[in-house]
C-alpha cells in the first residue's frame, strides 16, 4: 500500500500543481491559511482538527487510507486480481457508454469519511480529496486530456435538503489544482432517483432510465471528465455518458474517490 504524507505546503508548490495554474493556487493557499487559523480544518480520516494545523490530513491518519493500485480493469479501474486479466469481472460481460475511469481509494478505506463529506457537512474534506487525485492520478488525468471537469448532479429536491453537491465540490477543488475548467452548467438530473446502495447493477440501469438531460443545445466539447464519489457498477456514468454522447462529446472519462474491487 502507497502512503503520502501530504501537508499543504508540499501541494501548493509548483511540483504539485500543474504549472499554467500555479499563481491561482498560491492566491488560494494564502487565503485558506488565514481561514485555517481562525477555523482549523478537519481530518477526513479521524474528523478531529488536523494535525499539524496547517496540513490537510493528520499525519497518523493518512497510512488508513488504501489506494487502488495496479493491477487494474483497464475499463473502470478496479483493483482486480490477477496481472493476466485486462478486465474486472463485471466489465468483461458488461458493455460501459464511457471510455475508461479511474478510482482513487478503496471504498472501505474511506466509506464514513465519503458519508461524512455528503452529509454531514465536511465539504472542507474535499481539498484533501482533490490534493490525493492529483499527485495519484495526474498521469491519467493528463493522458486524457480533457476540457473540461463535470460533476454528477443532484436532483434539485436532493440539494436543496443538502445544500450542496459533494460531487461540484470535489471537481472545484479539483479544477484549482489542475486548471482544468469545472462545468456544472452542462447537464442536470431531471428524475428523483432511488438512493441505489441497495439496488442490484439491472436495478440501477433501470432507475436511472431517462435520468439526466443535456442543459445546452450545444455542448462544444471533444473530451470531459465526469467527477463523482463512488463507483459501483458504472451506472450514473454511463447514463450521464449516453446523454454527452447524443451531445457531440466523442471521449468520456470519470475519476471517483472510492470503488470496489473487481476480482
Amino acid at each position: 500500500m502507497k502512503t503520502h504524507l501530504i501537508s499543504k505546503t508540499q501541494l501548493i508548490s509548483s511540483t504539485h500543481v500543474m504549472p499554467h495554474f500555479c499563481a491561482h493556487t498560491h492566491f488560494r493557499a494564502a487565503a485558506d491559511t488565514v481561514v485555517t487559523l481562525f477555523f482549523p480544518r478537519r481530518c477526513p480520516v479521524c474528523d478531529e482538527p488536523v494535525k499539524p494545523w496547517n496540513a490537510l490530513i493528520c499525519k497518523e491518519c493518512e497510512p488508513k487510507l488504501t489506494y487502488i493500485k495496479s493491477p487494474r480493469c483497464l475499463k473502470c479501474g478496479k483493483h482486480i486480481g490477477s496481472s493476466e486479466k485486462e478486465y474486472c469481472d463485471d466489465c468483461a460481460v458488461r458493455p460501459h457508454v464511457f471510455d475508461s475511469g479511474r478510482a482513487l481509494f478503496s471504498y472501505r478505506s474511506v466509506s464514513a469519511s465519503i458519508a461524512r463529506f455528503k452529509y454531514r457537512g465536511r465539504r472542507e474534506y474535499a481539498a484533501c480529496y482533490a490534493a490525493c487525485m492529483q499527485e495519484e492520478l495526474e498521469p491519467f488525468i493528463r493522458a486524457c486530456r480533457a476540457e473540461a471537469l463535470v460533476p454528477v448532479p443532484l436532483h434539485k429536491s436532493r440539494l436543496k435538503k443538502r445544500g450542496y453537491n459533494q460531487a461540484q465540490v470535489l471537481a472545484e477543488e479539483l479544477s484549482a489544482r489542475t486548471g482544468i475548467p469545472m462545468r456544472a452548467d452542462l447537464i442536470e438530473r431531471v428524475k428523483k432517483t432511488t438512493p441505489m446502495k441497495d439496488l442490484s447493477a439491472a436495478e440501477r440501469q433501470n432507475n436511472l432510465k431517462k435520468a439526466f438531460k443535456i442543459r445546452r443545445n450545444d455542448v462544444k466539447l471533444s473530451i470531459i471528465i465526469i467527477i463523482d464519489d463512488i463507483y459501483t457498477t458504472g451506472s450514473t456514468i454511463d447514463a450521464m455518458s449516453h446523454e454527452f454522447k447524443k451531445a457531440g462529446v466523442e471521449r468520456i472519462y470519470f475519476i471517483t474517490l472510492a470503488g470496489g474491487r473487481g476480482i
